[in-house]
């Protein structure tokens, strides 16, 4: 008969319990604290280092800013799973932002939404 550990319910069991995407928290830390940026200013920030790292290829990367605080400047970024060590690269490497020191630090990695 069929072999019952076969490659189709392994694959179903995959899919169940692994999420297509990764969620990253993240907080961006400004040199100049007063500065404001909102979650569209944010995602063109990320945007360009992915480029400035990855070319166009890393400027085509598919993600979303599911959240963003603009008090804390902290936001939680939806990738998929091939994407996540191109996009985590790129904000480690990340260092300005409008001509200002700036850092994204990365607070939490999870398949989970957080």
């Amino acid at each position: 008969g069929p072999d019952p550990i076969g490659s189709s319910g392994f694959h179903r069991t995959v899919l169940k319990n692994g999420s297509p995407y990764c969620y990253m928290k993240v907080c961006l830390v400004l040199q100049d604290q007063e500065t404001r940026l909102n979650a569209v200013e944010l995602k063109s920030l990320i945007i360009t280092g992915l480029k400035d790292l990855h070319g166009e290829v890393g400027a085509a990367l598919p993600f979303d800013v599911l959240k963003f605080d603009e008090g804390s400047l902290t936001a939680v970024l939806r990738v998929c799973s091939g994407g996540l060590v191109k996009l985590w690269s790129s904000l480690t490497l990340q260092g300005y932002y409008q001509s200002q020191a700036c850092a994204f630090r990365v607070l939490q990695v999870s398949r989970f939404n957080l």
